[in-house]
Parts: structure tokens; sequence; C-alpha cells
């Protein structure tokens, strides 16, 4: 086994008193103090995150765009400089590689953020499919820093340490700036289902800049969050994991993100016949969907859990965790159709043998006021 990367704020992290975990690959924090705290603050004030193990891919040069458009499953002709738009990468099969975040940066240069335990699967994967346009393919992943300040304090915060207008910074958008002194990317964004935003800059600025955010919201009573809140946020906010939700065994139109494929944009793209067939069979047949699960009792259903009904399995729990915001278990799951209706009744989940029942809601399970 290789050693777990550092971020460049791990020294800090530690003396911080952080409880660390082996993520991806990399060396991160799971918590501070009390996970259940962090996830509160975010919801009602502000959180601060280390998020640089996530991967930087820069596609840029006069065919970037077509680049990206044969490699992904969106159509990225139409992202205005500025703006960033939620997109996946695809399998020939359809079969989801990771769901991403493309920003454009400039008139022919972009930015790809990849999960990190995918980085290098991604980065492979636009290499060898933009071989054959006039474009270059750039890993960036020890260019940048990611930090992530997230919550309803958030905007106020960042602007205590910012010239850039923050209040015209619409949501998946993002411009350069300076933050405290640090050029850093701007980006109205995150995975928290909090307004927030994630800084992009250079590793040797990061310590700089988390502990500028770090003062700045001492009075809102800004807190320092691990990985283990961020995934009791994102539970919540319905928004999938890959690994969890997604998998390379199921297509963006299983996962009920069939919107984030297009069709309509000129040539071909990777995936394209497949994904072509997986979006007619969903309008035929109504594949499992991805509903959301609240626990009657107190029990916590895990990954791979069994969803049951009258005796019968009839799906899989994908995530699951006690909920902080609404005080009782919830989950997300893939379940059969005709058990996937909000208020459906009857559904369980088999916790070691025992059937504990659980109401199916809609997804989100949270949405805050906007």
């Amino acid at each position: 086994m290789s050693n777990p990367r550092l971020t460049a704020l791990d020294a800090l992290h530690r003396s911080l008193g952080a409880t660390m975990t082996d993520f991806a690959g990399w060396d991160m924090p799971l918590r501070y103090g009390s996970e259940r705290d962090e996830h509160n603050a975010v919801r009602t004030r502000a959180g601060l995150f280390d998020l640089s193990h996530m991967g930087e891919i820069t596609v840029t040069g006069p065919d970037a765009v077509k680049a990206l458009d044969y490699a992904l499953v969106g159509n990225m002709s139409t992202i205005g400089v500025g703006r960033a738009r939620y997109t996946m990468i695809c399998q020939e099969d359809g079969g989801i590689v990771d769901d991403l975040i493309v920003y454009r940066l400039g008139e022919s240069e972009y930015m790809v953020v990849a999960n990190a335990g995918n980085a290098q699967v991604v980065l492979d994967a636009i290499t060898e499919r933009a071989a054959a346009f006039d474009a270059e393919v750039r890993d960036d992943r020890d260019a940048y820093a990611l930090l992530a300040v997230q919550g309803p304090e958030s905007p106020g915060i960042l602007q205590s340490l910012t010239d850039a207008d923050l209040d015209g910074l619409k949501y998946y958008a993002g411009l350069p700036g300076t933050v405290a002194g640090v050029p850093a990317l701007i980006a109205r964004t995150g995975y928290t289902g909090e307004d927030g935003f994630e800084l992009f800059v250079a590793p040797a600025d990061a310590e700089k800049l988390w502990q500028a955010l770090t003062e700045a919201g001492r009075d809102a009573g800004l807190v320092p969050c691990g990985l283990s809140c961020r995934d009791t946020l994102r539970l919540e906010a319905g928004m999938p994991l890959y690994g969890h939700e997604l998998t390379t065994s199921l297509t963006p139109f299983d996962a009920g993100l069939g919107r984030v494929v297009k069709f309509e944009k000129e040539g071909d793209f990777v995936g394209r016949a497949a994904l072509e067939a997986a979006a007619e069979r969903a309008a035929a047949k109504a594949p499992r969907k991805l509903v959301g699960l609240v626990a009657e009792g107190r029990r916590v259903p895990r990954a791979g859990f069994s969803v049951v009904a009258d005796g019968q399995v009839v799906g899989e729990v994908t995530s699951g965790a006690p909920s902080p915001t609404l005080g009782k278990p919830i989950a997300m799951a893939y379940v059969d159709a005709e058990h996937a209706a909000p208020g459906t009744s009857g559904v369980g989940v088999d916790i070691r043998g025992t059937h504990e029942p659980y109401e199916v809601v809609a997804l989100p399970f949270y949405k805050r006021q906007k």
C-alpha cells in the first residue's frame, strides 16, 4: 500500500485535532469534533471544508469544446464563459464513469472537476477521447487546493474578504478574483444543499486562505467541517454520490438523471447509441427509481441493505445515515417503480433480518429556504 496523499492543509487539520481517514488515496479530515454539530453549523450558519482531493483536469485549444462534447454526455458548447455545468462521463455501454462539474474559464479553456476516487480514470478517458481533436488535456490536480465555505452565512463571510461581486455570481458560475489577497477561482457551487462557494487556489496559498476565512467567520459561527458531515448534508439534499447512487452498472437514465444527456448536440459522443437505447427502455418500462426513505423507528439503514415489500425484495439502499435535520434515519434507495411513489406504504428495509418500516418520500429530504 502506498502512503495516502496529503493536502496542503494536512498539518493544519492535525493541529485542529481532526480525526483523519484514508479517502480515495488521500488522508482527509473526517471530523474535527461532533459531526452533528458540524452538519448543523452548515445548515444554520457556515462550515469550512478542505476538498483538495478533488481532481482538476484542464482542457484547452481550438477544439477543446468539440473534444469535451465527444468525451462527455452534456452539451459543453452552450456553457457561457464564467459558467459551470453538472454532467457525466459514460462508458461505451452507457455506464456512468463519474459525475463531473465543468467550468468554462475562457473562450477555449475548460476545467473538469472529477471525484477523487475517479480522477485518474477520468483523466485517462478524456485524454484518450480528445486525441483526435486539436486540444490539450492537462492534469492539474497538483495545481490546485480547493476550499469550500458553505451555509447561509457564507456569502457575508466571503464578501468581507473580496471585492468580487458575489451578489451577481449566480449558482453554477465562477469568476477569477482575489480572496484575502489570494488569487482564486470563486465558484458558487457546493455539495451540501446550502448556498456556498468553492475556492480554487494555489496549494501554497491554501493555509493563508483557510486562516482568513476562519477569522472572518468567527462571529458568524463558522466551523471547520469534515467529510462525515459532508456526506449527511449531501444525503439530506438528495445529491448522488459516486459508488453509491452512481456506478458503471447504471446509466444516467437508471439514476433518474437522464436530463444531463444531450442527444441534440452535434456529432457523436461516447456512449450515445447505448444511451439512446437506455432512454427508450426507460420510457417504455420505468426502471427502478431512486427514492427517499424515512425511518419510522431508530435503526439506520446502510448501503447494500435490501428494501422489501410483501415479503419480497423490491430494491436496495444506496446511502443511509441518521439525519440531523429530520431527527430520524434516512436513506436513498433504488426501488421497483410500483413501490416508488411518495407515500407508498408497506415498504421496509431488511436490517439484519428484521424488516424495519420506512416511508417512501420524494427527494430531496431537505431544501433550503431561498
